[in-house]
């Protein structure tokens, strides 16, 4: 997962798309805890400390399920269907803040720089895809096609479209493939 801690680069649209996707990822396991959404978030660029409670964490789970919607999206259209009410719902106004000088200018889309958890992951969430989709006109994201992982994962670059989150699930479903071709059928199998 790369991750972009440089300041001048952690308030990027790529860099807020992927610490939304490893959010929607950590959030996805019933067993993380405010540590490890603490963890994702400083390793995403958020200054120390960072202070997440379990009661964050679980209105946190229950946002990263609208926004994994809009990674498992099939199209543009759903995807900024999915966005679009997204945005109305849980976003206010759009304004630009450094934080007090603390960080370079960035856009916002929440109430104020001190914003709960949820609603900042939601908004920042919801502004990082609507720019990957409006840049690239395709899905901002994906999720993982193999069916032991289920992450989501940022569409982004040149090349071929992406089907696995990682080079790890990819080279696993190669290998069970080419295991499958080469196992020899049952008579009457098949």
């Amino acid at each position: 997962m790369p991750v972009l801690p440089d300041r001048s680069t952690r308030h990027s649209t790529l860099a807020m798309a992927l610490r939304t996707a490893a959010l929607v990822n950590a959030l996805a396991d019933p067993a993380a805890g405010p540590g490890e959404i603490a963890a994702v978030l400083l390793a995403h660029g958020e200054p120390a400390p960072v202070e997440v409670s379990a009661e964050d964490v679980t209105l946190m789970r229950a946002a990263a399920v609208h926004l994994r919607e809009v990674f498992a999206a099939g199209s543009a259209d759903e995807a900024a269907a999915l966005l679009n009410s997204l945005l109305g719902a849980h976003t206010g106004p759009l304004r630009l803040t450094s934080h007090g000088g603390t960080a370079p200018w960035h856009p916002h889309t929440d109430a104020d720089d001190d914003a709960p958890w949820t609603p900042w992951f939601l908004a920042s969430g919801c502004l990082a895809l609507t720019v990957l989709l409006w840049d690239r006109q395709a899905p901002p994201g994906r999720t993982c096609a193999s069916p032991a992982c289920g992450n989501v994962f940022v569409a982004h670059g040149s090349g071929p479209e992406r089907r696995y989150c990682s080079r790890r699930c990819a080279t696993r479903e190669r290998v069970a493939a080419h295991r499958r071709s080469r196992t020899p059928t049952a008579p009457g199998a098949g």
